[in-house]
């Protein structure tokens, strides 16, 4: 039998990646994410207008993206709850995605790198660092934007259409007797399932900081509704 819900977020299970851009002075910043999806050599990247990361690849048109195997937990979480924006701490209510960061515990980091444990690598035809550690990289250029929400009259967050220029990975998840293929036997990405993290199998590769972020509160975020997921107004087994 199906019952009517309403999620307060709708990520069925996607990709995670670690997006590399490059502040205005020059250092590099690394966002985690998940929405994300690729048609040939284009990705379409979900981000909200006022984050750090996409200021920084509307201003500089280029990114890095980065996917981790699911063998990199911890230095996910190490970023989960991160942002390139200073002013988090003193964000209003009116700041939006800002304010909801604020709320949620996520504290300004400059150099996310460092903080996270991870490597810098030179890319090739970007201007933003690789991450040495993930498998899988992308060296990517700015080509559309899309604005989504837009029968709400929204801007709060934008469709980026990114090219794929180059392709770096790990020899490990190549497969044998091919230059450019890779083994989805050898390739064990990490995927986001409603927050929690979990590699190819059924079951989660450990404990996710965003998942202390409760579901309900993405709501004002992502879809508004009159009800909330609470016992109080949605008992279980009620049906609509």
């Amino acid at each position: 039998m199906h019952q009517t819900i309403s999620p307060a977020i709708f990520y069925w299970g996607t990709p995670v990646v670690l997006i590399t851009t490059e502040n205005e002075d020059g250092s590099f910043n690394i966002a985690p994410m998940s929405s994300a999806w690729w048609l040939g050599n284009r990705c379409m990247l979900g981000l909200a207008t006022v984050s750090h990361t996409t200021r920084n690849l509307l201003r500089t048109k280029q990114c890095v993206l980065n996917l981790p195997s699911d063998d990199m937990r911890d230095y996910v979480n190490a970023l989960a709850r991160t942002t390139g924006t200073p002013n988090v701490a003193t964000a209003e209510p009116a700041s939006g995605l800002v304010f909801f960061k604020k709320m949620n515990g996520y504290k300004s980091v400059h150099d996310k790198f460092e903080h996270a444990g991870l490597t810098p690598q030179g890319a090739e035809c970007v201007r933003p660092a690789r991450i040495a550690e993930c498998p899988a990289q992308m060296e990517a250029e700015l080509v559309g934007v899309h604005k989504m929400f837009q029968d709400l009259d929204s801007d709060m967050t934008l469709a980026l259409e990114v090219k794929v220029l180059r392709t770096h990975v790990h020899d490990n998840i190549r497969m044998a007797g091919h230059r450019n293929r890779i083994d989805p036997d050898l390739w064990r990405p990490m995927i986001m399932s409603f927050q929690e993290l979990y590699g190819l199998g059924p079951k989660k590769i450990g404990a996710s900081v965003l998942a202390k972020i409760p579901e309900e509160g993405y709501r004002p975020l992502t879809n508004p509704i009159e009800d909330s997921d609470t016992e109080e107004a949605k008992p279980e087994g009620h049906k609509r």
